[in-house]
């Protein structure tokens, strides 16, 4: 890997406990932007941001939708169980029964044996069983089973389960997390966590933006819980990076290809990171290393060898490997890790929130503005800017 070491020191900041936004505003676009391209930064609110977005711009909306990914049963003596639901080891909208990647709250307390709860619905009672499995690293394999076999575990989940918020908002989700802690097109169930540059976005500024000529296109990537996921150890090589599935239209592509040489503006870190990660498999396939799917990116694949593939090569050997296998559709998984030292291939404007310190998204944000990051993040803690998911927003532009 050709990255000098990454003291995760060097990425760390004062974050006062009252600047993290807890609760989002009531309207979306009400919230604060901080605009910085190098050393110019400034102020504004985010219902104005097409006057500072270029004309003819390409934004590309996450429109993963966040699930109720929170399970609370009780074993019969009372002891809390929370299982927090990962990843489907099968088809999302499996019914009668299901296996699932989760993190278990109380572990200790739960070695065998099965968990219910009732769940009221039109006039009758539910029943949802969850039995512990096979051990997977700091997660398990759970299976649930419902009493209603042709229910899919997707509308279970949607009834029984909690809004996955953040850790770091350090309370119980309300009615209202429901609405605001997804984004306005949200439309494809997976997600644990909210892309949440997009909570931002109303009607009215996609209007706004479409008088500047600006277009919309969207992918999917389902936001794990790795997301969350401080970096703990000193060098930041040696984190483990999380996966996260990807997927992407033809037509997504097509476009995509169409505006390479314009502004392309991810909105989020996770449309940033599918976007990069969308290059690399251009890559993959116009070196021979992959010739089916699902694609796979390596965390430090990008970093790997020297490669000057201009983008629109690596974007049309996806469309040309996609004709040749009569897919509409592809998919994969990325665990790209972008730090300083990587080059963008994709993005050259980022719409996104504040970020944790020490986290791999701040190490994002460091990749795309450069050193200046620190002056950036110092002008929003001095100016009463609101932090992390439920808080304002920022737009890069990307260091030259």
């Amino acid at each position: 890997m050709n990255v000098s070491s990454i003291d995760i020191s060097d990425f760390n900041y004062h974050l006062p406990d009252d600047r993290i936004a807890r609760y989002p505003l009531e309207r979306r676009d009400l919230s604060r932007l901080m605009v910085a391209s190098g050393d110019d930064i400034f102020s504004a609110e985010f219902c104005n941001i097409a006057g500072f977005i270029p004309t003819n711009s390409l934004l590309v909306f996450n429109n993963t939708r966040v699930i109720r990914a929170r399970l609370v049963f009780y074993k019969p003596g009372g002891t809390r169980i929370e299982i927090f639901c990962l990843q489907s080891a099968g088809s999302y909208g499996q019914t009668s029964q299901c296996d699932w990647k989760c993190f278990i709250g109380n572990a200790k307390r739960w070695k065998q044996g099965m968990l219910s709860m009732e769940i009221e619905h039109a006039g009758e009672k539910i029943i949802l069983n969850a039995t512990r499995k096979d051990s997977l690293g700091d997660a398990h394999l759970v299976n649930f089973s419902w009493n209603r076999p042709e229910m899919p575990f997707e509308q279970v989940l949607e009834m029984a389960g909690k809004v996955p918020l953040p850790p770091y908002l350090n309370r119980e989700p309300d009615e209202s997390d429901a609405e605001r802690y997804q984004t306005l097109y949200a439309r494809h169930n997976g997600s644990v966590a909210a892309p949440t540059a997009g909570l931002h976005f109303t009607p009215t500024v996609l209007q706004s933006l479409e008088s500047k000529k600006c277009s919309f296109e969207y992918l999917t990537l389902h936001v794990g819980a790795g997301t969350f996921k401080p970096v703990s150890v000193v060098d930041a090589r040696n984190h483990q990076m999380h996966e996260e599935e990807v997927i992407v239209e033809k037509s997504f592509l097509l476009k995509l290809l169409q505006n390479l040489q314009g502004n392309i503006i991810p909105v989020g870190t996770t449309s940033m990171r599918s976007l990069e990660s969308l290059y690399w498999f251009g890559v993959q396939l116009l070196s021979g290393k992959i010739q089916a799917m699902p694609f796979t990116i390596g965390q430090w694949e990008p970093y790997e060898s020297e490669v000057r593939i201009p983008a629109a090569e690596s974007i049309q050997a996806i469309l040309d490997f996609m004709s040749r296998q009569g897919l509409k559709t592809i998919s994969g998984y990325t665990g790209i890790m972008i730090v300083p030292g990587y080059r963008f291939r994709i993005c050259n404007v980022l719409i996104t929130n504040f970020h944790q310190p020490q986290s791999t998204l701040l190490l994002l944000v460091a990749a795309f503005v450069g050193e200046s990051w620190r002056k950036m993040y110092q002008f929003a803690l001095e100016n009463n800017f609101r932090f992390l998911s439920y808080g304002d927003s920022c737009l890069f532009f990307k260091k030259e």
